[in-house]
């Protein structure tokens, strides 16, 4: 991302990829992916083999989980779910200074 420029957006794509990748690791099976993709946005993708839909919960204020993605929501600009011939791919963009 430094060679990119990036160097602002470089702490909250941190949190998104340690969000979606803790998520995959958790809830998934089969191998993880990750990719940057750099555009007019920053997209960060994790890929994995579940076809689980990803859901926000609402997590009550004693629960340790359940908020990753109201994190993801939070901290990009949008955030989505694909799926793919393996699996699926969840997505989150940040806009590019």
């Amino acid at each position: 991302m430094a060679r990119w420029n990036l160097d602002p957006l470089i702490m909250t794509a941190e949190l998104l990829v340690s969000e979606l990748v803790g998520n995959a690791v958790r809830h998934a099976k089969g191998p993880v992916g990750l990719r940057l993709l750099r555009g007019e946005e920053l997209i960060c993708e994790v890929s994995d083999g579940s076809l689980t839909t990803p859901r926000i919960r609402h997590a009550a204020e004693t629960d340790e989980g359940g908020r990753g993605l109201q994190l993801v929501a939070a901290l990009s600009q949008r955030w989505g779910t694909r799926y793919t011939v393996t699996g699926k791919c969840i997505w989150a963009e940040q806009q590019v200074p």
